[in-house]
């Protein structure tokens, strides 16, 4: 039996990151040959997951980012006990006995810090030093990602494990009753083309808007807010998916939209090709024209988007939370050799 300590306070804050902390941590805790104890911090949020073995503190991650990465007198074992492994966030990097493991989702802080608020630059540097000098593996959501590691850190390749984020089993097509009882809901019309908000400029929205401006757009955290529950109807509901960004470590509304049957448009850049593999239409995130004809093409040619589709189903069935953590399992057996 390994015990594994394991950070999920990364859980409350919305995007990519929540998503492979829960779905992980879920599968992991499945493992007979695994004794999981998590570590939850957040002030003003409470844990309302199904985990077992949560240990709780009402303290906020700028705390423990100052105790953690700065003062570091303090290790994790006096929170949650002796522990085989501690698998830490992306945030923090305690002082731990035990072998140490962390998961980079992508180092946008360090490539492209005029994208990211300094403070939040600052403590990835802070962390990043110490992520060099005393971890044991670093699990890498993609080859894109573990390049840009190595390419920016003194980490070399024997370090460094690609591992694939996986698809959730809710992402599956919805049916002709769920989609129009969701588009009722929504007041949205009855065929729109969705992209992906968020903050700043990474996500390219003003060329996905220019180029998109003769058909209807619906942009999600702009014009619409879902549950996680009602991502997959949402998916389902759209014409094509739009998700050309200028950089993403792994990019998993790819794999979601596909895996609802929904033709994806994404970006030849960083990832995304490696994930997309050859059930998308690829295109040059700066060439707003070349995004346009890519829209064209997906919303005229029938032949086309049945081929995307029935690609996209494959592709997304090659990601899964189960593969995840069996390879992040046999990461911590291979630790303790």
């Amino acid at each position: 039996m390994i015990k594994v300590g394991f950070d999920i306070s990364q859980i409350i804050h919305p995007g990519g990151v929540a998503g492979y902390t829960k779905n992980l941590a879920s599968e992991l805790q499945k493992n007979p040959e695994l004794e999981m104890i998590f570590f939850f911090s957040a002030l003003r949020k409470s844990y309302r997951g199904g985990l077992k073995n949560v240990k709780k503190f009402r303290l906020p991650p700028s705390l423990f980012e100052v105790l953690f990465n700065r003062i570091r007198n303090v290790g994790i074992e006096k929170f949650i006990g002796p522990l085989d492994i501690y698998h830490s966030s992306d945030w923090v990097q305690p002082p731990s006995k035990a072998k140490k493991v962390t998961t980079y989702h992508d180092v946008i802080p360090l490539k492209y810090p005029q994208w990211s608020n300094p403070k939040i630059v600052a403590v990835h540097k802070r962390r990043l030093k110490i992520v060099q000098r005393e971890i044991d593996k670093v699990i890498a959501v993609s080859n894109s990602t573990k390049n840009d590691l190595m390419e920016m850190t003194g980490l070399k390749n024997d370090q460094i494990k690609v591992i694939y984020e996986g698809v959730s089993g809710i992402f599956k097509p919805a049916s002709g009753k769920e989609i129009a009882e969701f588009k009722k809901k929504y007041n949205l019309p009855g065929e729109f083309i969705l992209a992906i908000g968020g903050t700043g400029e990474r996500k390219n929205l003003k060329r996905i808007k220019q180029a998109a401006k003769d058909y209807n757009l619906v942009t999600t955290f702009e014009d619409i807010t879902v549950s996680d529950e009602e991502l997959p109807v949402l998916y389902s509901s759209a014409r094509c998916l739009v998700y050309t960004t200028l950089y993403e470590g792994f990019g998993l509304p790819i794999l979601e939209s596909m895996a609802c049957g929904t033709p994806v448009i994404t970006s030849d850049v960083s990832s995304m090709p490696e994930i997309a593999g050859q059930a998308a239409l690829l295109v040059n995130p700066a060439d707003e024209e070349e995004i346009k004809k890519s829209i064209r093409r997906i919303l005229n040619d029938k032949d086309l988007n049945s081929e995307l589709t029935e690609k996209g189903f494959r592709r997304a069935k090659e990601f899964t939370w189960q593969k995840t953590a069996a390879e992040t399992f046999q990461v911590y057996k291979n630790l303790m050799k």
